[in-house]
């Protein structure tokens, strides 16, 4: 009868439920951190005047923008959820181009 997985998995060091933990590690590689985090990308997409229009254009759409008070529900959802995306492009931008 061969053994099951968990009892192979068990063996050595690790015993018990210990092989479910991460190992640790010294921190995040640097050269992986930067190809994983898009603000640089977002930073140079929306540099230049083309760029702060966009960024004008979409925070007056949005961010800057009151819906009045007979608003049905489902407009206000819809204008939360673009604020959402616009705020998070406008955070990517200023973290991007913090460096």
């Amino acid at each position: 009868m061969s053994e099951s997985p968990m009892a192979e998995r068990a063996t050595g060091e690790q015993a018990g439920w210990d092989w479910l933990e991460a190992p640790a590690s010294a921190g995040p590689d640097p050269a992986v951190a930067s190809e994983a985090d898009p603000a640089p990308s977002f930073a140079r997409c929306f540099a230049g005047g083309d760029g702060l229009r966009v960024l004008a254009v979409l925070r007056a759409m949005t961010l800057d923008r009151a819906l009045g008070p007979d608003a049905p529900e489902t407009a206000l959802r819809h204008l939360e959820g673009q604020r959402q995306l616009v705020a998070t492009i406008l955070a990517l931008v200023a973290r991007g181009r913090a460096g």
